[in-house]
């Protein structure tokens, strides 16, 4: 039996391509790819890809990140940071898992967070349960 590779929609995927510059802020639930500059922050429930020439000024809160450009702000992962050679990274991590590829760049502090702290950082906290009561009689 053929091995079924999963469909990816290639619309389902947010760029920002190399020699845009956008300030702002991108709050998406879907993949994010940059290859331009952008200044403000970042927050993804997907993927997010930080190609060779880009350059982000802000913070960025994702469930996985592949970086190989340029970010000056703190990093916020749910699950994996991947950091690739030649990235520079001038910020804190606060991230599950982490991957440093040799050549990757690295000025700041980095804490291994659990599911919980991300959530609470990133908004995304499940509402507390109610407590039960009986019906009045």
């Amino acid at each position: 039996m053929a091995k079924v590779e999963p469909v990816v929609n290639a619309n389902a995927i947010s760029r920002i391509s190399a020699g845009t510059i956008i300030k702002g802020e991108i709050v998406s639930p879907c993949d994010i790819r940059i290859d331009g500059t952008f200044e403000g922050k970042v927050q993804s429930k997907g993927r997010v890809v930080i190609g060779e020439s880009a350059h982000i000024k802000g913070d960025i809160i994702c469930d996985s990140i592949d970086l190989w450009g340029k970010v000056e702000g703190n990093v916020f992962v749910k699950d994996t940071l991947n950091l690739k050679e030649g990235c520079v990274v001038n910020g804190n991590l606060n991230v599950r898992k982490l991957s440093v590829e040799l050549g990757a760049t690295f000025n700041g502090n980095c804490k291994m967070i659990s599911e919980a702290d991300f959530d609470r950082v990133s908004g995304h906290q499940k509402p507390a349960a109610q407590p039960t009561t009986a019906p009045a009689n």
